[in-house]
């Protein structure tokens, strides 16, 4: 009962993008974004304010593993290995861990996190209002504390 109404929460969320490849007819909502809502917003969400976080949105992990030169396909495997393996040693996001933990290992299937990050890599993401201001006192991707 609970994931029903949560989905129907999730209305205003259902925004139609463009989607720059062929596997998609337009104006279709690319299945990464429902996937991404639907296993990663529990942590990650963007509503959530920033006293009860649990994790960083997902623009904040976007933003640290996306550079102009990082590849889809770097940033797909980047992803993969994080979920499958995360540690501390591993991390980009130093600050992250430092005030949430090492997210726990998750044993989601590899088609799942290839269609989250291709949503993530290719459109933009929902952000919270505070994060701009906060990824800039951070230093962006220059800053080891985003």
């Amino acid at each position: 009962m609970v994931l029903l109404f949560a989905s129907c929460n999730d209305s205003k969320k259902g925004v139609s993008y463009a989607i720059k490849n062929n596997n998609f007819k337009k104006d279709t909502i690319h299945p990464g974004k429902k996937l991404m809502e639907t296993y990663c917003y529990a942590c990650h969400d963007a509503t959530t304010s920033e006293d009860k976080r649990l994790a960083p949105p997902m623009i904040a992990i976007k933003r640290r593993y996306i550079f102009k030169d990082t590849s889809k396909e770097e940033f797909i495997t980047d992803m993969q290995n994080w979920i499958k393996n995360p540690t501390e040693k591993e991390a980009k996001m130093f600050g992250a861990v430092r005030r949430f933990g090492v997210m726990q290992k998750l044993p989601y299937p590899d088609d799942v996190i290839e269609q989250i990050a291709d949503y993530m890599y290719d459109y933009e993401i929902e952000q919270p209002e505070w994060f701009e201001e906060h990824y800039n006192q951070m230093g962006g991707n220059r800053s080891k504390g985003n």
